[in-house]
């Protein structure tokens, strides 16, 4: 009974990190929805997904933000040129979100968590 608990507990962990993704389907702030989603069911069965919840919700909130605001400048600064400087940087935003996603992923795979990187944290 205990390999099922940790099989599914893991299980659970992964979906918080990897619904994030559902974003990629074009969903507005699926990002963000997904995980929160997942959390919200699953947090009080399972303490892992309870932590891994919060880390995914803050790492998107985050990077939805950094998102935003450098897209806003990118479209604000055009005219001046200075603009198209931040639409790789919109770009470099979307791609780490994609990749730390994937990392944090295979690490809740592995029963490990993972702490995102550039996250602020909005929920405790």
């Amino acid at each position: 009974m205990e390999a099922t608990y940790d099989n599914k507990a893991r299980t659970w962990t992964m979906l918080c990190h990897l619904s994030a993704l559902i974003v990629l389907l074009g969903i507005p702030f699926g990002n963000i929805l997904g995980p929160f989603i997942v959390w919200l069911f699953k947090k009080n069965d399972y303490p892992t997904v309870d932590g891994a919840g919060k880390e995914s919700m803050n790492f998107q909130i985050s990077m939805s933000i950094y998102a935003v605001i450098t897209l806003i400048i990118a479209i604000g600064f055009t005219p001046l040129l200075i603009g198209l400087l931040f639409y790789p940087v919109v770009a470099a935003v979307v791609a780490l979100d994609i990749i730390f996603t994937i990392v944090a992923t295979v690490k809740a795979s592995d029963n490990v968590p993972y702490h995102y990187p550039l996250t602020l944290r909005i929920i405790k």
